[in-house]
């Protein structure tokens, strides 16, 4: 089930994105990764468009938008590889002609799952925040 977020799911989202980002990002320093959490938590989450997935009703992963940007999509690890990531893009497909992300150069898992689902790489470049870097991905709907 796809559902809105709600404050009262900030938890919840941080939870989620904290397991799927230590093994998604574990070139990240502990420094960056507590900076991160603290971004997401006071401003991102206010600003972007989240929806959350649950398997068995319980909240297993989201997906943050900034209008056409994938801001974050994370699933819990045990709940990755069984099409709930590609659930919560199709969510976000219905209602946007394109959506672009940037994910992590080093992040080889979800190169290959955005890749798969239709993105096409436009532009490395270096993350501004980490340091690290990154791939501009889009996908036209």
């Amino acid at each position: 089930m796809i559902r809105p977020y709600t404050s009262s799911d900030k938890p919840t989202v941080l939870h989620i994105w904290r397991s799927a980002s230590a093994i998604a990002h574990p070139f990240l320093s502990t420094e960056h990764t507590d900076q991160a959490e603290a971004m997401i938590r006071d401003q991102f989450l206010d600003l972007a468009e989240t929806w959350m997935i649950e398997a068995n009703g319980t909240a297993v992963g989201f997906i943050a938008l900034l209008g056409t940007e994938v801001g974050g999509l994370f699933v819990l690890p045990a709940h990755q590889g069984k099409g709930l990531g590609r659930a919560l893009l199709n969510h976000a497909a219905q209602s946007r002609a394109q959506l672009s992300l940037c994910v992590f150069s080093a992040n080889h898992a979800a190169r290959g799952f955005y890749t798969a689902y239709g993105f096409e790489a436009e532009e490395e470049r270096l993350n501004d925040f980490f340091g690290h870097p990154e791939i501009v991905m889009r996908r036209r709907c």
